[in-house]
Parts: structure tokens; C-alpha cells; sequence
């Protein structure tokens, strides 16, 4: 399908979460659980609260679709990008799937999600532009920080102060606060 084409047909079944990857291979998002959706939320505003203070950008949420570089159409649980780098796109490619990678992107693993799939997802998103990415692995209570460099930091805990870093100036995440 072509992406206007993926596009549509996303409209068209529009109960249904779909991303593509870049092979144009369709996945289907199964739903999250309650307490993954609650939590994704709470990690969700705490981003927009610190971007309405600061108006660095613009957030979205889990069921926005982004055209990465590499053709492949993700959906990050959260994600977040430079004011500058948005204003830059047209009306019509707002509209759409927006043809940018986010700056910055967090996942949060539910039970459905398998973590190799993350784990390769997060890897996408740094090869693709993403300045700064955070899997939450609640499961395993592991976060997994990726930077612009390739390097992965992981915290074996999820009591554990997250950093905007330059990404996102000024931001912290006081995870353990918010996963209780």
C-alpha cells in the first residue's frame, strides 16, 4: 500500500490500531490493559504539563501515527516534537500520518507487547531521528534510555528519576511516583 493508501485504510477501520514497518508489513495493536492505560496517561500529561510551561513543541499521544524516514508508520506511546521541526510540515501532512520522526518517544510495554519487538521498535526511532527514547519495562521493572549516539543506558529498577536531558530541557520523571 502506499501511504496514502495505508492511510485510508486506517480510516477506514478506524476501531483498529495499525502500524506498518518498513517492509510495509501491517501489525495490529491489540489494546492495553487498564493499568498500562492509566499509567501511559499519567506519564502523558506529565510531558504536557512541562511542555505547556515550557512551548518547546508539541505532544502526542499513543494513537498518533508518524511516516519515519524509513517508510515504516509508528505510533509511539508517547512522543513529543521540536516546535521548530512541526511548523515546518504543511496542513495536509499534519493531517496525515506526519512524515517526521518524533525527537522524543517513550514506549511502555503491556502484556502484549513482546520486549524483543520494543527493543527493536526503540532501535527504529534512534536510527530514524529521535534524539532520546525511554522504554518502560514494568515487567521486568527495567527502563531502557536511548540517545541520539546509540547508547543505551538501563536502569534496573523503576524507582528510578528520568531526564528530559537537552531533548527536553528541564524535564524529570519521577517514575516510581507515577507507576504506583
Amino acid at each position: 500500500m502506499s501511504e496514502e493508501e495505508f492511510f485510508q485504510f486506517c480510516q477506514m477501520n478506524d476501531t483498529l490500531e495499525f502500524e506498518r514497518d518498513s517492509q510495509g508489513n501491517i501489525i495490529l495493536m491489540s489494546p492495553t490493559g487498564s493499568f498500562t492505560g492509566n499509567f501511559n496517561l499519567k506519564v502523558s500529561m506529565e510531558v504536557g504539563i512541562w511542555n505547556k510551561e515550557n512551548g518547546l513543541g508539541e505532544v502526542f499521544d499513543s494513537s498518533t501515527g508518524f511516516t519515519l524516514p524509513n517508510g515504516a508508520v509508528r505510533s509511539p506511546d508517547v512522543s513529543w516534537v521540536r516546535q521548530e521541526r512541526w511548523d515546518m510540515l504543511s496542513q495536509d501532512q499534519k493531517e496525515g500520518f506526519a512524515p517526521i520522526c518524533p525527537d522524543f518517544v517513550i514506549e511502555i510495554r503491556s502484556k502484549s507487547d513482546g520486549l524483543k519487538y520494543l527493543l527493536d521498535k526503540m532501535l527504529e526511532y534512534i536510527a530514524n531521528g529521535s534524539q532520546l527514547g525511554w522504554l518502560i519495562d514494568r515487567f521486568e521493572s527495567k527502563v531502557y534510555v536511548y540517545n541520539a549516539d546509540k547508547s543505551v543506558v538501563i536502569h534496573e529498577s523503576l524507582q528510578v528519576m528520568l531526564s528530559g536531558e537537552s531533548v527536553l530541557p528541564g524535564f524529570t520523571l519521577n517514575l516510581g511516583a507515577v507507576i504506583k
